[in-house]
């Protein structure tokens, strides 16, 4: 790269007239040639010859001293300053490191070092980076050389590129002794971050004359109030919110402290904005100025709040919230009459939005459950039990209804199953029970637990249920989807009600009235005195064990099953069956008929 002039060289001259060649001295290039050429000990040689004719022969001169190579470059030393930019990934406030080194060629040896000047609490390893030794140029072996290195140029060293910018004197000196043209030397280039960390220059301020210790001794412990609100309807979840703003006048700073309420449901987190000096008026800053982070000096606020900014029926901004200010206490009224002289201080009267009133939807009733128990999720995340009338339960606790009742149903077979419905009036709950009838195919037992029973057409916002008054003698009544007609009724269901007769409609008691009349006319006549037609009570009796000691004799008979008979085919209750009825069930439930008890019967 040294290589500036590329022309062959002049072989062709004249001297007076005549034309002569001569031998180039140089190459393309500028490189001197040595073929061709006279050696030093040759010229030297022709030198010292003189002619012997003349002067006879000549003394030949002592050769000089031979110096090697290691002493004639010792302590000679070629210093070029560079530098080489390191890349710094990890950081926010840097993202490349411009490190400065000083470059050490040997010329006894051909030797290179690069020494880094250490700098003190850098964090940095410095000093000696490259060791001096010959350091590789290429892959095939060849070393750096004095004649590669120039100012203005690129050198690679183990993976580091490093530029240099200029050199020392005595090195400038040696390489132009040598030929070599140098190029003009740059400027050091400086690392950003370094300059950033430089102390900046003292600036001094001249003093104002304002005399704040005399306003703390003037002021101290004086504190203006005001109360103010704080509108956030505007946004999510937002509410308007009282706030108590103190100015205090020693120092001129502002604090806002929240109203705290009993159970409003809020933490009792008193300080909303911590006592401080609040800018009003900022000065032109940057997008980039992070004003979150840093503090918030006086070069950047242009106005700062003071007492005068603050007034009743007024609206200020405070750290980018607003506040209106509707009332303040009687210490400020007298300092800002006797300040100012301002004398309107009429509170403003604060009224609260009225709240959106949301109707609550309930939605329909799923069918788990009872539904007081299962409305309760619609009221609360922690539901509760429905309330229980206990006094009810104490008072008809063990205390059921019980009917018989018969499905009503298009299949024939549903037709003639018979069920038992209890009603308890503990609760209001109803169960259904059917009992087991052999060889009928149908498995009795708990047709329906115990469950309140709502009424067709009723809704989860007006729910009623069916009640002992809606329960009459051949009334129907439907469950979940299920129609039953009360065919039966026990005796205790009559006696409840008819000492509760103020509870029941009278059409409820009539008709259990007019089904047990027959029951009760049997019943009364065979309890009086009075003889029967052509048989005593006495006699009766006396039949009637007869009866019971000739089924005795007959052990495979199932009195359950002969009682379900008797009730199956008495259809309307009445308990009465004809002879030739009589007679034939005997026979179908293989009874024995004895024709002499029968017929007194």
């Amino acid at each position: 790269p040294q290589k500036t002039s590329f022309h062959r060289s002049q072989t062709l001259g004249y001297k007076n007239g005549f034309a002569f060649s001569r031998l180039p001295t140089v190459g393309i290039g500028g490189e001197r040639l040595y073929m061709n050429q006279l050696s030093q000990a040759e010229l030297d040689e022709l030198s010292n010859t003189r002619p012997t004719l003349t002067y006879a022969q000549a003394k030949q001169a002592p050769p000089s001293g031979f110096i090697p190579a290691h002493v004639a470059f010792d302590k000679k030393i070629l210093k070029f300053d560079a530098y080489f930019q390191e890349d710094v990934p990890l950081s926010a406030e840097e993202h490349y490191r411009i490190r400065q080194v000083g470059i050490y060629y040997y010329l006894e040896d051909d030797s290179m070092s690069v020494i880094e000047p250490v700098v003190q609490n850098s964090g940095l390893p410095q000093g000696k980076l490259i060791r001096r030794h010959q350091v590789p140029k290429n892959d095939r072996g060849d070393h750096y050389h004095w004649k590669d290195l120039n100012r203005g140029m690129n050198i690679t060293m183990y993976g580091r590129t490093y530029h240099i910018v200029d050199c020392d004197p005595f090195t400038q000196v040696f390489l132009e002794s040598q030929g070599i043209e140098l190029n003009p030397p740059e400027r050091m280039v400086s690392d950003p971050y370094t300059e950033v960390r430089r102390m900046p220059m003292r600036k001094y301020i001249t003093p104002s004359d304002f005399d704040q210790l005399k306003q703390f001794l003037t002021y101290d412990k004086q504190v203006l109030r005001f109360y103010a609100m704080w509108d956030d309807t505007d946004s999510m979840f937002g509410e308007n919110r009282p706030y108590v703003i103190h100015y205090y006048l020693a120092d001129d700073t502002v604090e806002v402290r929240e109203v705290y309420k009993q159970n409003d449901g809020r933490d009792p987190f008193p300080i909303l904005i911590k006592r401080q000096r609040l800018p009003k008026t900022f000065m032109d800053r940057k997008k980039t100025f992070p004003s979150c982070v840093l503090e918030i000096s006086d070069q950047e606020v242009l106005e700062w709040y003071t007492a005068k900014d603050f007034a009743v029926g007024k609206s200020t901004t405070l750290l980018g919230r607003t506040f209106f200010i509707y009332d303040c206490d009687e210490f400020t009224r007298n300092f800002y009459r006797d300040k100012f002289g301002i004398t309107d201080f009429q509170p403003v009267e604060i009224k609260k939005k009225p709240l959106e009133e949301v109707p609550q939807v309930i939605p329909p009733y799923n069918g788990f459950g009872i539904l007081e128990d299962s409305l309760q999720n619609c009221f609360s995340l922690l539901p509760k039990p429905p309330r229980k009338d206990v006094m009810k339960m104490l008072e008809n606790d063990h205390k059921v209804l019980r009917y018989q009742v018969a499905l009503e149903s298009p299949n024939p077979e549903d037709r003639k199953r018979r069920f038992i419905l209890s009603y308890f009036l503990s609760n209001d709950m109803i169960s259904i029970y059917e009992p087991p009838v052999r060889n009928s195919g149908i498995i009795g037992g708990k047709y329906l637990g115990k469950t309140r029973v709502a009424k067709p057409g009723s809704t989860t916002e007006n729910a009623t249920y069916y009640e002992p008054s809606d329960l009459t003698i051949g009334s129907t009544i439907e469950v979940f989807g299920h129609r039953f007609v009360i065919t039966d009724a026990d005796e205790y269901v009559l006696n409840y009600m008819e000492s509760n007769a103020e509870s029941f409609p009278v059409a409820t008691l009539q008709s259990l009235r007019d089904h047990f009349r027959p029951r009760q006319v049997v019943k009364e006549t065979a309890n009086s005195d009075i003889p029967m037609v052509g048989t005593s009570k006495q006699e009766l009796d006396e039949l009637i064990v007869q009866v019971q000691e000739e089924l005795k004799l007959h052990e495979y008979l199932n009195n359950k099953n002969i009682r379900e008979g008797f009730l199956q085919c008495d259809k309307d209750g009445s308990g009465i069956l004809d002879k030739a009825k009589f007679l034939a069930l005997c026979d179908s439930l293989s009874v024995p008929t004895n024709a002499f008890l029968v017929n007194k019967v």
